[in-house]
């Protein structure tokens, strides 16, 4: 016997690949194969069904890129094979190494009852077990020809990722088509070799029990007759029977294996096609439940579910039951598996409303847990609405791949801005696609560092994004591995099951602060821009739908649109998928976005003029309505009001070049480059432009990072730098305003600076037309301010990060999101930058170039990018952002123009004012919402949130009649352990913790 382990897993390799695995099979038939390709989109089962298909051999090529094609298999078993267990073998020409990238198919009876899915590692249908012999085959399968996006080379650019683009040559080759015999036990040999070879190479080489499954393994091979696979395999089979009822030992580390098939919304295909994957997959895993009694599924997103009861309603048929049975698991909560950094405040709340309420109005299930094991960081307000839902978990896996810092813990508790802390679990086996291959539990088990106080952790099981999900050879290796010497233990369980026992062993373990930044994929927060912009714009237009809508309902009348409001927050919410709103997608799916976006923006712009003129009446009187939070042009927050007057700016010839604008409360210049070299505090008499800089200034840079185009921006870009200082005009524009143009490679760039009367900021309107590729454009803000950390808004309040790069955490964020506004301070005095849909941005510390000391901070705005992967024209056309830089602005300063920049103005012409529905009389108690109850009760419901970062006391007056105000949780439910309300009359006396979130609901009758 050889003690060379290395020969032993040569040995086992080859006889598995050339004599065991061909000898699964050991009879086939080929079939008799049609095909009718559908002329366009995909069509309805039915009429997929009646399609007149024409005869197609195995070999031929089909499939243009994102065709459908509907084959029909027919066969006859034979009758030599009665007794035995009988499988359809359907190769629609997979590549094994790229299951759910590439075609895949649902399988049907004739009556149009799906089956199951088709995908790499899933090609058998069962036919009988055992069969009579004679029985009449006939399958249909719905194929589509989706194109490999991503191949071995990934990041090749290409014009396959739009229908519109991406031709008419077949992708696909028809590989097999056969009735073939199952030889169970030469399948089982299979898996029981591969699970104890697998942890034999994972065991040290002094290991005993790696020597006894050595033994075992040779034993094995001994056995089997290379010429008679099948008739030995049983006798091989029972060399093995020892190692593998060898129980581990008491101290083994526990793993909670999840039926598990990670499916991105849209990613490398269309949303269309997404409601497609997931018809097959939920085909696929309520089949295998059939098969497995100890096997649990767990699916999250609620959009997901959704379309699975739109539009197969067959499959959520077999769904509905085994949700039932308890082992098809609604999972995390929330309506899709977002991106957590951009989305508002509002919308994340609402990611958490519209998919608890799905899970708990069509099953009466309640997450506890938040599932979102992909998405690119996590901001840092996230815990507080985790626990405002009801919510008090939190799985991700996607922090282990950061670059540069190693995270310490797996298992922990998450503080946000407002000190909540949520239980999280970082899985240790470092996927979402765990397929029970012994690397992987073994390194789940070496890897997992909370050691010697816990030893649970959780494996997502199944191949993601149309690749099948679980399939039945990973159930069968877990089987054998639930307790077995030298491993750790699988067992399949909820994710509530695994929460609660890793909950109960760990009950102090250790705390986070702060935001859980991925130390990779910066690039996200700038990519297709105007999807971002569309985001933005789309959170703040529900936002005044909302308010204008439930004011105009109070007090005008006005039919409140319950189904129209719900249907768009969806689509928003389903936008925010963490492909589609970081800029990850293929063209289609940008091209899609953006279109949707602009018919959200038309739907909800009718809502709010219906409900504003309903609230002015006819009239010639000008109104200013007010949707910010706050005061604006003497006009109460949610009210509508006669503007007041405003005052005048100036606008001089400066001298050296340039113009000066001023209005009494900021003197600017502009020199002649378009560029603002001082930007003049006259109250604080300070300059807020640093010494010797200029603000205003764009910068090119060259962006070709090592990996994934359209997701990262690595450090080195920062090695060269094109300051865009040649300007074609430098011209005064009216009275108070300065346009400037540039041209730079094939693109140009029109700015309109200017300084309104009355206020304390400088706004900057930018329009570029962009041609460039690989390239990288920011817009930067030298500022004369020392500062060792800066405010960065994310949801319900702010959070610091630091100037200086101190440690390697500190230097890993060279690229971070914030949402209206950052924000920097010296006591006393401050400057924000806010934008209205950028996300973006750097902060650096750097030396005075004037001699003095002390630094210059300067914040840079990231505007666009052009990766050529997966969308090879990203960004190319014009875009329009507006920012504002607002000197002497403190924290609260900060949050105003935040929320004014992005909720502009709106006139209508009417017969009177509008007194707001709500109104707070301290700014630092931010209103975010004011609605009408989902349930349709005709209740009011207001959320709003402490903004400013310290302790407030307020009062909040209502403007209606109301027989009860609570408060409640996000999904307007009442708190069991909230504090009673205080009110006197129409006053609610108010008492918030620093960042606090509060929802209140006004019972009317």
């Amino acid at each position: 016997m050889h003690d060379d382990r290395s020969l032993v897993e040569a040995r086992l390799k080859r006889v598995l690949e050339e004599r065991i695995r061909p000898a699964v099979y050991p009879e086939s038939v080929p079939l008799e194969v049609a095909v009718w390709h559908a002329p366009d989109e995909p069509v309805p089962v039915a009429e997929g069904l009646a399609g007149t298909p024409e005869p197609i051999a195995v070999g031929a090529r089909w499939g243009a890129p994102w065709g459908t094609s509907w084959f029909r298999v027919t066969g006859t078993v034979p009758q030599e094979w009665a007794g035995k267990t009988v499988e359809a073998l359907l190769d629609l020409g997979f590549d094994e190494n790229m299951p759910g990238f590439q075609c895949e198919g649902l399988v049907y009876r004739p009556d149009g009852t799906p089956v199951k899915g088709l995908n790499p590692r899933n090609q058998w249908v069962r036919i009988g077990a055992p069969v009579a012999g004679g029985e009449e085959v006939r399958l249909h399968i719905e194929a589509a020809s989706n194109p490999v996006v991503m191949d071995y080379h990934p990041f090749v650019p290409t014009q396959l990722g739009d229908k519109e683009t991406a031709g008419s040559e077949p992708q696909y080759t028809l590989t097999r088509m056969d009735l073939a015999v199952l030889d169970e036990n030469v399948w089982n040999l299979v898996l029981d070799l591969e699970v104890v070879g697998e942890l034999m190479a994972e065991l040290p080489v002094d290991s005993a029990r790696r020597w006894d499954l050595l033994r075992a393994i040779e034993k094995t091979l001994d056995a089997v007759d290379l010429q008679d696979v099948n008739g030995t395999a049983e006798h091989a089979r029972s060399q093995l029977a020892g190692v593998l009822s060898t129980p581990a030992v008491p101290s083994a580390h526990r793993i909670s294996a999840i039926g598990h098939a990670h499916i991105d919304s849209a990613w490398l295909w269309p949303l269309r096609e997404t409601v497609r994957k997931v018809a097959r997959t939920t085909s696929n895993m309520t089949a295998l439940l059939d098969d497995e009694p100890d096997f649990i599924f767990a699916m999250s997103q609620a959009q997901q579910w959704a379309w699975v009861k739109e539009h197969r309603p067959e499959v959520w048929a077999r769904v509905k039951k085994a949700v039932a049975d308890g082992r098809f698991v609604p999972a995390g909560g929330m309506w899709v598996e977002s991106d957590t950094n951009m989305p508002g405040s509002e919308a994340m709340a609402r990611q958490f409303v519209h998919g608890k309420r799905f899970f708990l109005d069509e099953f009466g299930i309640e997450n506890e847990e938040a599932w979102l094991p992909d998405t690119f960081g996590f901001a840092a307000g996230l815990p507080q609405i985790i626990k405002a839902a009801g919510s008090k978990w939190l799985l991700t896996q996607k922090i282990s791949w950061s670059q540069t810092n190693k995270f310490p813990h797996h298992t922990f508790r998450w503080e946000g801005i407002d000190g909540t802390r949520i239980f999280t679990h970082f899985p240790p086996v470092d996927t979402y696609n765990c397929s029970m291959q012994g690397r992987e539990i073994a390194h789940a088990a070496r890897n997992f560092k909370d050691k010697g106080v816990a030893r649970h952790s959780l494996a997502p099981t199944g191949w993601g994004d149309g690749g099948g999900g679980t399939t039945r050879e990973m159930v069968a290796k877990a089987s054998r591995l639930h307790d077995l010497e030298g491993s750790a233990t699988v067992a399949w369980e909820t994710p509530k099951e695994f929460f609660e026992k890793a909950e109960a062993e760990y009950p102090e373990p250790p705390v986070w602060v702060g935001e859980l930044y991925l130390e990779l994929h910066r690039a996200t927060l700038t990519s297709q821009a105007k999807t971002k912009q569309g985001n933005r714009r789309s959170e703040h237009l529900l936002r005044e739908a909302e308010l204008w809508a439930s004011t105009a309902a109070v007090r005008a009348g006005f039919p409140y649109p319950y189904e129209e409001l719900d249907r768009i927050w969806k689509t928003v919410l389903l936008h925010q998928f963490h492909d589609i709103l970081p800029g990850s997608s293929i063209a289609w799916v940008h091209r899609e976005a953006r279109r949707t976006y602009e018919r959200i923006a038309s739907e909800l712009n009718a809502i709010i003029d219906a409900a504003q003129h309903a609230l002015a009446g006819e009239g010639t009187t000008p109104l200013l309505f007010n949707s910010a939070p706050h005061t604006r042009e003497g006009v109460p927050a949610g009210g509508a009001q006669t503007p007041a007057v405003p005052g005048e700016t100036a606008l001089a010839t400066r001298v050296g070049g340039g113009h000066v604008l001023e209005n009494g409360l900021l003197r600017v210049e502009i020199d002649g480059r378009g560029l603002v070299v001082s930007t003049y505090d006259i109250e604080a008499d300070r300059e807020t432009i640093a010494p010797g800089r200029a603000a205003n200034l764009l910068q090119l840079h060259p962006d070709f990072p090592n990996m994934w185009d359209a997701w990262d921006v690595d450090e080195f870009y920062r090695n060269t730098v094109t300051d865009l200082t040649d300007a074609e005009e430098v011209v005064a524009e009216g009275n108070n305003a300065v346009r400037i143009v540039r041209s730079f490679g094939a693109s140009k760039v029109t700015q309109l600076l200017s300084l309104a009367p009355g206020e304390r900021r400088l706004l900057i309107d930018t329009e570029v037309d962009w041609h460039e590729t690989e390239k990288f454009l920011k817009l930067a803000f030298p500022l004369d301010v020392h500062a060792e950390r800066y405010a960065s808004e994310t949801q319900f309040g702010h959070f610091h990060r630091p100037t200086h790069t101190n440690t390697s955490w500190e230097a890993a964020k060279f690229e971070a999101c914030n949402h209206r506004f950052v924000h920097m301070e010296e006591p006393g005095w401050g400057v924000a930058v806010v934008n209205d849909s950028t996300y973006g941005h750097d902060v650096t510390r750097t030396v005075r170039t004037d001699g003095d000391s002390g630094t210059t901070t300067t914040v840079r705005v990231s505007l666009l990018r052009a990766p050529r992967f997966p969308d090879p024209e990203t960004d190319q056309g014009v875009h329009r952002f507006r920012h504002a830089l607002v000197p002497g602005a403190g924290i609260g300063d900060a949050v105003r123009e935040g929320w004014r920049i992005n909720l502009p103005e709106r006139r209508v012409e009417g017969a009177q004012e509008v007194a707001p529905l709500v109104g707070v009389d301290q700014d630092a108690v931010v209103v975010t919402a004011v609605k009408l109850a989902d349930d349709g009760s005709g209740d009011v419901v207001v959320r709003f949130h402490e903004a400013h970062g310290g302790r407030a006391r307020a009062t909040l007056a209502v403007g209606f009649a109301f027989d009860a105000v609570e408060a409640v949780d996000l999904l307007e439910r009442p708190l069991a352990e909230a504090e009673e309300v205080t009110r006197e009359g129409d006053q609610l006396a108010l008492r918030l913790r620093p960042f606090e979130l509060v929802t209140l609901r006004f019972r009317r009758s």
